[in-house]
């Protein structure tokens, strides 16, 4: 947030804060060590070594407890107190005039200087951590005696009554005026409605996004690499307030070229690298998305995001739904991710574990396989977040980035002209074959219309429904395709266990369908090196196979 309010400003974007205001970050002395925290301030202070204005005030609030685990003694200060980039400020948080002047100096020092800054106030722990914690169980009577004669409200008290500024009557006054109101707002809270339904839970999950049907995309034909590249340059001439980052995006162009150029095309400020950390990639995200503008991170490789996936997990998909859609975080996540790499692999650079996403409610998966699907795809996304506020996940397959080809070499069946729009939540079909639906996605869409078109020539006809969105999956178009053959084998480049294929066959069954269906999937195995990765994952002659198998057993 402290990054997008300055960012915003240098770009003359409307923001809903002062151009001179400060974010305010609170924990406590057990959060500090958390790896989000430490990942945060590293981030913060790279970006204060770097030139880089950055108003942030990190306010620690040292009990020295967490739980029932103990902060070191002096731990806060060691780790903090001389953290190079990094001003440092201390005072008794129980000391109401210590903790406001102390406050006061740090907020100054971040307004002036518009660098982070470090405010450590010592305080206590009135009573266990929460209801079921017994505080007793690993905290000494001594303990806790010191700490009740430490409160913070009491200490006020005092001070005003030794500074002449109220009577003991008053402040007992104020105390009693402000327990009344508070209860009285509790009853009023206590005979409000209650959330009855799951699709009262649920409302702010709702979709909201509209659209009509798919316009076909126009112009030459390109790579899916080349779609995605043109798609974000238009995005950027058209959103002024959209920005691109994430780890290589800006002058190298990316580790595959799809980001290429756009940082000459829309200026440093919008297209921009960050340090190696997918924790700040997502977390910088965060804030654009909550100042109002429109983010598009890229996370470099599938198997990266797994250590950063609470931020959308635990922060940008809960936000519009604990708020009931008073707040969100919108933004566009492109992912390079799926295997089939050539020459380049082990299973950091080819990751095709996708349940982290899939069971996040609310969030947005598209999978493209196509340049025109791309284009289409992820201009639907950059819709839904911009006007929505929805949180998207654009999954790339990196091994179709470049590929011009289907079915020979040369035959261009690969390329497509980027543009057009493709609906969320809706798949498309390639023939008409009455014997068998083929389901797949991304990379397993390409294999499967290879493997259609071997099967059509032994006299099995085919029809292969792209589902394009793996949340929300389009089930409407996966029933009347299922529906049309009474025969489904799911192409599944995923892991058997947590895959997509799961979530196919439920919807299938759920629906009542009453035909044949089957799976055919890469093993529960990460991917190794070389040629060995061919055991283990999905493949046209797999897919050829298991389609016979299923046509057979119908007999």
């Amino acid at each position: 947030m402290a990054f997008a309010i300055e960012r915003a400003a240098r770009l003359g974007l409307d923001a809903p804060w002062p151009r001179d205001a400060v974010t305010v970050c609170s924990f406590g002395d057990a959060s500090a060590n958390h790896s989000t925290a430490a990942g945060a301030v590293n981030a913060a202070v790279n970006c204060g070594y770097q030139g880089l204005p950055l108003p942030l005030l990190l306010v620690c609030e040292d009990n020295g407890i967490g739980i029932s685990v103990r902060t070191a003694p002096g731990w806060i200060r060691a780790a903090y107190g001389s953290r190079p980039g990094l001003a440092y400020f201390h005072a008794d948080g129980c000391d109401l005039a210590d903790a406001h002047a102390a406050a006061a100096r740090a907020a100054d020092w971040v307004r002036e200087r518009r660098r982070p800054a470090f405010l450590h106030l010592r305080t206590v722990r009135l009573m266990g951590h929460a209801g079921s914690d017994v505080e007793s169980a690993y905290r000494t009577s001594a303990e806790m005696a010191a700490d009740l004669e430490r409160d913070p409200l009491l200490r006020t008290a005092r001070l005003l009554v030794d500074r002449g500024v109220a009577t003991a009557e008053d402040v007992v006054g104020l105390y009693e005026a402000k327990r009344a109101e508070v209860m009285a707002l509790a009853e009023s809270v206590a005979g409000a409605p209650r959330l009855a339904s799951a699709a009262q839970v649920m409302a702010p999950l709702r979709s909201t996004a509209r659209g009509g049907g798919a316009v076909a995309a126009e112009g030459e034909p390109v790579t899916l690499a080349q779609a995605v590249n043109r798609t974000l340059g238009d995005l950027l001439d058209e959103r002024p307030g959209m920005l691109v980052f994430g780890e290589d995006v800006a002058r190298k162009g990316g580790v595959y070229g799809v980001t290429r150029g756009l940082m000459r095309r829309a200026g440093a400020a919008r297209v921009f690298d960050t340090i190696l950390d997918e924790q700040s990639v997502l977390g910088l995200a965060l804030g654009f998305g909550t100042a109002g503008m429109l983010p598009v991170p890229e996370i470099q490789y599938l198997a990266y995001l797994h250590n950063a996936a609470d931020q959308i997990r635990g922060e940008a998909a809960t936000l519009p739904f604990f708020s009931s859609g008073r707040y969100r975080n919108p933004m566009v996540v492109r992912i390079a991710g799926y295997a089939y790499q050539k020459g380049f692999g082990g299973h950091f650079h080819n990751d095709n574990a996708v349940a982290a996403l899939r069971d996040i409610p609310g969030l947005v998966i598209a999978s493209p396989a196509r340049p025109d699907d791309a284009a289409g795809m992820l201009r639907a996304c950059a819709d839904a977040a911009g006007r929505d506020g929805r949180v998207c996940v654009m999954l790339e397959p990196i091994a179709l980035y470049h590929v011009r080809d289907l079915h020979e070499d040369g035959d261009g069946g690969w390329l497509a002209p980027a543009g057009g729009t493709v609906p969320i939540g809706r798949a498309r079909t390639y023939g008409d074959g009455g014997d068998l639906t083929v389901v797949t996605f991304a990379n397993g869409l390409r294999m499967s219309l290879r493997a259609a078109r071997r099967l059509e020539a032994g006299g099995v006809r085919c029809r292969v429904l792209d589902l394009r969105w793996l949340a929300p999956l389009p089930v409407e178009d996966l029933l009347r395709e299922a529906r049309a053959t009474g025969a489904v084998l799911v192409a599944d480049e995923t892991r058997r266990t947590g895959g997509v294929s799961e979530g196919v066959l439920t919807a299938l069954a759920d629906a009542g369908f009453e035909g044949r269906a089957a799976r055919v999937t890469s093993e529960d195995s990460f991917i190794p090196l070389g040629d060995a990765a061919s055991h283990v994952l999905l493949s046209e002659a797999a897919i050829e196979d298991a389609a016979r198998a299923l046509l057979t057993s119908r007999r």
